[in-house]
């Protein structure tokens, strides 16, 4: 799981100065808060994507090179998995509609734990019209439960356009409890939303990782399981 304690520093940022003198920022997890804070207060791009510590392979290094170097749109897929993967791997890459259709919007999101913690403050941008991804690791599936429900009540779902949930790595139930299964929870709290939605995306604490321009303006399909960017990230 994320540890939470990235938040704390948004209020010490000088966003005037960071609009004033634009910079790629880009990373995942915990760095959510800083990408969605930026975001919301300046309105400049930041990036949902590699980090210092992931692993700088080429088929992550190229997209990212063609979007910020390059400022060409790509479309995301999840990546084919061959005969050679594990049965664990190949269920991982499944794509699985929640709610069929497309839908276009400004992307927003990230890790949910970190984006739980941010919900009412300044920092957390205005979901309305938006696209929403997901992600997480590490949590079991009562307290993904938990925390759509606090999305649900303080108002995070309503308006969305789209909504894609991406991988939840080490989500699994206890072993000393009954669960719903993350499916049934995200059936039970997104489906009723009526918009498009699905979920198993290659977003999270996988590799390769796709790099997601947060604020962007893209297109879904939530019956073929694609993100398609509809302008560049970078002038």
């Amino acid at each position: 799981m994320a540890t939470g304690a990235a938040p704390a520093f948004l209020p010490y940022l000088d966003y005037d100065q960071i609009r004033d003198n634009p910079k790629v920022v880009i990373g995942f997890s915990d760095i959510t808060a800083l990408l969605l804070g930026v975001y919301a207060q300046t309105g400049l791009t930041t990036f949902h994507g590699p980090h210092g510590l992931t692993a700088w392979r080429a088929d992550q290094v190229e997209p990212l090179r063609q979007i910020l170097m390059q400022g060409e749109q790509l479309t995301y897929t999840n990546p084919l998995l061959g005969a050679d993967q594990d049965r664990l791997m190949r269920d991982q890459g499944r794509i699985q509609t929640i709610t069929s259709g497309r839908a276009s919007g400004r992307l927003i999101g990230g890790n949910l734990s970190v984006i739980s913690g941010i919900v009412g403050s300044p920092y957390m941008p205005d979901p309305t019209g938006a696209i929403l991804f997901l992600e997480d690791i590490g949590e079991a599936p009562y307290r993904i439960d938990r925390m759509l429900t606090q999305f649900k009540l303080a108002g995070v779902l309503d308006g969305l356009a789209g909504f894609v949930f991406g991988q939840c790595t080490r989500c699994g139930p206890g072993e000393t409890y009954a669960s719903l299964t993350l499916e049934e929870i995200l059936q039970d709290h997104i489906q009723p939303l009526g918009i498009p939605a699905w979920s198993g995306a290659w977003i999270g604490h996988v590799e390769p990782l796709w790099t997601l321009p947060i604020g962007g303006m893209v297109a879904m399909d939530a019956t073929t399981g694609t993100i398609q960017m509809l302008e560049p990230a970078v002038v």
